[in-house]
C-alpha cells in the first residue's frame, strides 16, 4: 500500500525546525503542486508530503524524462544530448584526474540509459551500473549494448569494492537517504572517490526563477541541497568533501526549461543570459554553481 511521506524531522540533520519556503509545480507529468519546506538548522530544503518509493514511479513516466527515455523529442532535449557527448569525457577525466587511475573499478548509480556507464566502459574501467528504470535499462542495452542491474542489487554490493562511485543528479530521488550515505562509505575503497552532483538551489538561476526553477522538479527530486545541507550529510557519515567542481552546462539548460515553465515557451535569448549570469558569479565561488559535483573521500 503506498502512502504519503510528511517529514516531522529534516531528512539529513534531524531538526524538527523548518518553514515553508515555496509552492513548486510538477511541469514534468502531474501538474500537481508540492510544498518545499527549509530547515532552518542545516539549511536543507526538501519537498513535502511526497509520494513513498513505490508510489513515485509513475512520476517519472513520460518521454520527456529524458535520462530514462533517452528522447531527442523537442529543442531542449536534442541540445541536451548535443551538450552530453562533450560532457561525458570531461566526467571521465574528471575521475581519472581525482583517482589517479586510467582504470579501475567503478559503479554508476542511477545510470539511466547507460551513456556515462558506457563511456568508462570504452575507456577500460570495470563498470557496474545500477538503474531502478526497467525501461531505462532496455534503452542502455539495445543504445549502448550495455547491461545495467536492478537499483535493488546495491545494498548487496561488497564492502570495499570501487576505486570510484559516481551519482549524476541521483542523491536528490534517493528515498533512503541514512542507508544510501552508509553503504557507499561501506562500499568505497579507503583511498576511493564518491563523485555526487546535484542542483544547488542557492544558485543564481534559481533566485532568478524561483518556483518556476526547473531542478527542483518536484516530486521527484525529494531534497534540493545547499553546499551547507550537503557538507554537514557527508561529515555526518564520516566523509570529507575534497573539492566541490562547477557543471557550467546546467545553469543554461535549466535556466531554458524554467523560462518554458514560466512564460509557456522557451526565450532562448532570456535564458542564455540567465545561465550566463549564474555562470559568472559561481566562477568566483563555485559553491554558488546551478549544479556541483562533490567530490568526496572517507
Amino acid at each position: 500500500m503506498s502512502e504519503i511521506i510528511s517529514y516531522i524531522n529534516c531528512p539529513v540533520c534531524g531538526s524538527s525546525s523548518f518553514k515553508s519556503v515555496l509552492s513548486a509545480k510538477d511541469y514534468t507529468v502531474s501538474n500537481e503542486l508540492f510544498e518545499i519546506v527549509e530547515c532552518e538548522n542545516c539549511s536543507l530544503r526538501f519537498t513535502q508530503n511526497v509520494p513513498d518509493e513505490n508510489a513515485i514511479q509513475s512520476y517519472y513516466k513520460s518521454e520527456n524524462y529524458i535520462s530514462h527515455s533517452d528522447t531527442s523529442k523537442g529543442f531542449i532535449n536534442t541540445l541536451y544530448k548535443r551538450v552530453r557527448k562533450k560532457t561525458l569525457k570531461e566526467k571521465r577525466k574528471l575521475i581519472e584526474n581525482s583517482t589517479g587511475l586510467k582504470k579501475g573499478s567503478i559503479l554508476d548509480v542511477g545510470s539511466g540509459t547507460g551513456a556515462f556507464a558506457n563511456e568508462m566502459k570504452e575507456a577500460g574501467w570495470s563498470v557496474t551500473g545500477l538503474e531502478p528504470d526497467e525501461d531505462a535499462r532496455k534503452v542502455a542495452s539495445e543504445v549502448h549494448k550495455i547491461e545495467l542491474s536492478d537499483i535493488i542489487q546495491f545494498y548487496s554490493l561488497a564492502e570495499n569494492s570501487f576505486d570510484a562511485i559516481t551519482m549524476w543528479h541521483v542523491l536528490e530521488h534517493v528515498h533512503d537517504l541514512e542507508g544510501y550515505m552508509s553503504k557507499l562509505r561501506s562500499i568505497l575503497k579507503e583511498r576511493g572517490k564518491l563523485f555526487v552532483a546535484v542542483p544547488n538551489y542557492t544558485s543564481k538561476d534559481a533566485a532568478i526563477y524561483k518556483d518556476y526553477w526547473a531542478a527542483y522538479d518536484v516530486p521527484r527530486h525529494l531534497y534540493h541541497f545547499s553546499p551547507r545541507s550537503m557538507k554537514i550529510l557527508v561529515e555526518k557519515h564520516e566523509m570529507k568533501i575534497e573539492q566541490y567542481k562547477p557543471m557550467w552546462f546546467d545553469s543554461f539548460y535549466v535556466s531554458m526549461l524554467s523560462s518554458k515553465y514560466m512564460k509557456g515557451k522557451t526565450n532562448l535569448l532570456t535564458s542564455f543570459i540567465n545561465g550566463l549570469r549564474s555562470n559568472l558569479q559561481s566562477m568566483k565561488n563555485t559553491q554558488q554553481c546551478s549544479s556541483v559535483i562533490y567530490i568526496i573521500s572517507k
